[in-house]
């Protein structure tokens, strides 16, 4: 084999080598303090909680912050459908603001610019286009809070996928999905069985708390 051939070789493996170990990397919650003013309109500012999570890697960087609202509402006759999670909640449903500080990815691999996001509650369509997605059909579409400053306005999925455009910039919204709860630890990071990374909050619902975890880190591989 020629030198050329093999000095290729042992860069290629090297290289898968690095990218392996950057993937086995670990993650964690930590609190943080209120959302900052200068960034979050006063109308999200006022139902925001005081305190919020920030996900770090195992080298402390941040990969996104949240903050929920101080109340979330929730219905009175909740959907028990076995494909939700968290069927006490209303498709629209506001529930906080995300903020990444680098560029990041959705669920589907679509690029999100650094900046700061609100958070709806939304359905994965039941169709052949999305088959497969994931698990539940739970979902949270990203909108730039610019466009998306009052939490209590009610949006129909139509409308949802219009604000998710615009966080996308695609003809296909901003997502993530919901996910688990896995253990009694919040906040928290859990990894999954499907190898994602899933933030878990405790959420204040009307009628007590409500625990919620939805992934930050991976994405459909469909």
């Amino acid at each position: 084999m020629k030198l050329h051939r093999i000095l290729g070789l042992i860069l290629a493996t090297q290289l898968w080598a690095a990218a392996t170990a950057l993937g086995q990397g670990s993650y964690k919650a930590e609190a943080i303090g209120a959302a900052p003013a200068a960034d979050v309109p006063a109308s999200l500012q006022t139902v925001l909680d005081s305190q919020g999570v920030r996900v770090v890697n195992d080298q402390g960087a941040a990969l996104c912050e949240v903050w929920l609202p101080k109340s979330l509402p929730t219905r009175a006759s909740p959907n028990t459908s076995s494909d939700l999670l968290y069927g006490a909640l209303a498709e629209g449903t506001f529930l906080g603001v995300l903020h990444f500080p680098n560029a990041a990815t959705d669920f589907r691999g679509q690029t999100m610019k650094a900046g700061f996001y609100t958070l709806r509650y939304a359905l994965i369509p039941q169709d052949g286009n999305h088959m497969g997605v994931n698990p539940y059909r739970d979902a949270i579409v990203l909108a730039p809070v610019s466009v998306d400053q009052d939490p209590a306005k009610a949006f129909g999925f139509d409308d949802l996928v219009k604000l998710g455009r615009q966080a996308s910039g695609t003809p296909h919204p901003g997502f993530l999905v919901g996910a688990q709860v896995s253990g009694t630890d919040f906040p928290s990071v859990v990894k999954d069985d499907q190898d994602h990374w899933n933030l878990q909050v405790k959420g204040h619902g009307q009628s007590g708390e409500l625990p919620l975890a939805f992934t930050v880190i991976g994405k459909w591989q469909g």
